[in-house]
């Protein structure tokens, strides 16, 4: 089961607030889930999420979160949590999404966006995660610029850096299918 704990840049359908982001957690989802489960707090600018929080007048709750994301788990054998524009994104006043990963105390995926700068980003966030005291399980190179000189030098370069495996390397495409990208994944249990 999939789970978008926070949510910015959605759409009004029929009353109510539709991430596209979401909505596939959903239609993937192999469970039946309450949506306030998968997604507890939703916005509809697509702009950092405490401003959008702030905006709504809403209080992103990390408590809350736990909450959610336990009732996910209670129904699903594997509950995959999906971060929203990075590691230290804020939340709010005091939190961000390190922290959320932190009361979570889920091991950590970073999905590098191989692109120039993917080194510095990628090791940087590395040594975040590390200093939450939170497991990197492993990485994936998504390569999201078709032009990049020395892709392939970088995402080596990354390897033998970074202190997990490569999960996956994404190909940049116009139209990314997910049920493709999820078969390059085999899915083992982190203890």
């Amino acid at each position: 089961m999939g789970m978008k704990p926070v949510a910015a840049g959605a759409e009004l359908v029929d009353g109510a607030l539709r991430n596209v982001d979401v909505e596939q957690l959903l239609a993937a989802a192999n469970v039946v889930a309450p949506r306030h489960f998968v997604n507890p707090y939703c916005f509809e600018p697509p702009i950092a999420p405490h401003i959008a929080a702030a905006g709504a007048g809403v209080t992103i709750d990390l408590d809350h979160i736990g909450r959610c994301h336990a009732g996910l788990a209670a129904l699903a054998d594997v509950v995959i949590v999906e971060g929203v524009g990075g590691f230290c994104v804020p939340l709010g006043p005091g939190t961000d999404t390190a922290g959320l990963a932190a009361r979570l105390a889920l091991p950590v995926v970073l999905v590098v966006g191989v692109r120039l700068g993917c080194l510095n980003h990628a090791l940087l966030t590395a040594q975040a995660i590390a200093a939450r005291g939170l497991a990197l399980a492993g990485w994936v190179a998504n390569h999201v610029d078709p032009g990049m000189a020395a892709a392939d030098e970088n995402v080596r370069t990354l390897e033998a850096r970074l202190p997990a495996p490569l999960l996956s390397r994404i190909a940049c495409a116009a139209h990314i299918e997910p049920r493709s990208i999820a078969a390059q994944f085999e899915v083992v249990p982190l203890l």
